[in-house]
Formats: structure tokens, sequence, C-alpha cells
């Protein structure tokens, strides 16, 4: 039987609070991520910083953690050497540190609402390393896709997480082939983020009234929604979205900082444009939950957790 933690969630509270970025926070805590494996290569090298900042997004408030298999798949360890067997392990590794983190987290509070732990299934392009999570400019048949995600998907899913969060999509035909994968794990609910063009379509071009009806249909889709985009891009689209679809709406943007293509740094943002700035306007056009992507921090989250009670 399919449970919908998000829908229970919801019954509880208003809002639900992701975490936010855990790559750019690997970094900013002294990792070297120039890497095609990213945050995935850290499960590796060393593991416990992911707990710790599982944990840290717990205290500053996230009632949602997602874990730090986005990148992690059979076909990109294989490039370093390791078995598929080793690859599952590592897959079912980033899930447990989530998991423990959450578990410990609770155990210091008296009185904490349930907590989720969502596991991430980024996008083929990711793998690709390349940005095409940005623009969705490739193709594999849909079997061929399907086979490429259903190992994360699999070790996931038997890990004992609450839900798969399916994220960064920029493409209408991997998601077909996401849907299509799930049914085959009836009782693992899942959100939908994805990459947009702009406000009305798919980084691929499709036309979000097609991506909203293939979810509408999908019993197993609990949420869905953008992530990985520019702040002042989210509301334009979330607008479109509630006029899509009735399943909850999630939107966890990147930072309001601005990244400089010349020097390859980030700039701090204008006045006015941050998460917290932005949150009224975001549930006044229909997100119920809401977090950060990259370049957000613990800092980040605990002010959208604050925000949330002044709601």
């Amino acid at each position: 039987m399919l449970f919908d933690p998000i829908a229970d969630l919801l019954q509880r509270r208003d809002t639900l609070i992701l975490d936010g970025a855990l790559a750019t926070e690997l970094e900013a805590r002294g990792c070297q991520l120039a890497d095609a494996l990213w945050s995935a290569k850290v499960l590796m090298e060393d593991p416990q910083l992911i707990y710790q900042v599982h944990y840290d997004y717990f205290a500053a408030g996230a009632q949602c953690a997602i874990t730090a298999s986005y990148q992690a798949t059979p076909q990109g360890f294989a490039a370093r050497g390791l078995s598929e067997l080793q690859s599952r392990e590592l897959i079912i590794r980033s899930a447990e540190l989530a998991l423990r983190a959450r578990n410990d987290y609770l155990a210091q509070q008296s009185q904490a609402a349930p907590l989720l732990v969502a596991g991430s299934v980024g996008p083929y392009g990711a793998f690709l390393a390349n940005g095409a999570e940005y623009r969705g400019d490739y193709a594999l048949p849909q079997e061929e896709m399907m086979a490429f995600h259903r190992p994360r998907v699999e070790a996931l899913a038997g890990s004992g997480i609450d839900l798969l969060a399916c994220e960064t999509l920029p493409s209408y035909a991997e998601l077909e082939a996401l849907v299509t994968l799930l049914a085959e794990f009836p009782t693992m609910p899942a959100w939908f983020s994805f990459t947009l063009r702009d406000s009305e379509h798919l980084s691929d071009g499709t036309p979000l009234t097609a991506v909203s009806a293939l979810l509408n249909d999908c019993p197993q889709a609990v949420a869905l929604g953008i992530n990985c985009i520019a702040l002042e891009k989210v509301t334009p689209a979330l607008v479109t979205l509630r006029r899509l679809t009735s399943k909850p709406l999630l939107v966890y943007p990147n930072s309001g900082e601005q990244y400089d293509a010349v020097s390859k740094s980030w700039h701090s943002a204008p006045a006015g444009c941050s998460l917290q700035d932005k949150m009224s306007e975001w549930l006044h056009a229909g997100a119920q939950i809401i977090g950060g992507c990259c370049r957000t921090t613990p800092q980040d989250i605990a002010a959208l957790a604050r925000g949330c009670l002044h709601q």
C-alpha cells in the first residue's frame, strides 16, 4: 500500500521545510568537488562529513533531508573501478547517513515532529557532468534510461527512506522513463522537480501542461515543482504549475547570489533577494514545500524555518 509522507506532514502543518545545498556546503567545509562524481565522491572519502551536514540542516529546522545520491550511479562509480555491488553499497550508505542524522537529532528532542529522508535521484545529465541537466539535450531509448536509473532507485527504495526525490529533471523523456520505472516499486512515493527554460516549459522545451498531465495521472508522484533555478524565476513557474495541478508544489532554488562565468566566482545577492525574502511570495503563489539548492546553507534554512512560524 502506498503511504504519502508529504500529505501526512502537510496535514500537521501548512508548510514543509526542506534542507539546503549539500555539495556547495561540503565545499564550504573543505571538500574539493571539481570532479565528475561531485558530492558522491565524499561518500567514499569522508562520509562522516555528509552525516554532519544532514544533522546541521535538521538542527536548523529542516523537516526533510535529501540524500547524497544525486550523482551516485553504478556508471559513475565504474569509472573509479568500483563494482556494481560496491556502487550499491555507497548508494545505500547515502541513505544510512541521512537516516542516522535524523535519528540522532530526534534523540535529542523531546517533542520533535516527524522528519523525512528523501532519496535523491539526479538526472542522466548530471552523470554526463557537462551541464546537460540545465539543457535536457540528451536522449536515450526509454529502456536504456530506465536501466540507468534502476539500480539507484532499487537501492534507495530498500534502504528505509520515506520517498524519492527525482530532481533537477530537464527532459520529458527522462521524466516518462522515471514514472514508468517507479511503477516497479509500487509502495515508493516520489516527488518530481525540474529545471526550466521559462515559466511555461521544461529545459528541453516541453510545455509544463504535458509534464503536469503525466504526473497528475501518477499516484506515486506525491508532489511536483522546481529546483536548482534562479530565485527570480520561481514565482512565475509556481503560478503556472498551480493552474495545472492540485498536488503539493515544492520549490528549492539556488541562493540569490550571482555567478560570474568569467571569473568563475559568486557574488553576494542583491538586497531583498534571498530565500527568506521570497518565501511569502512563493507561499502566496501556491508552494507548500520550500528549501534551498546550490549555495544555500543551514543559516538560510534556519531563516526559512523562522519565517514559517510567522506566516
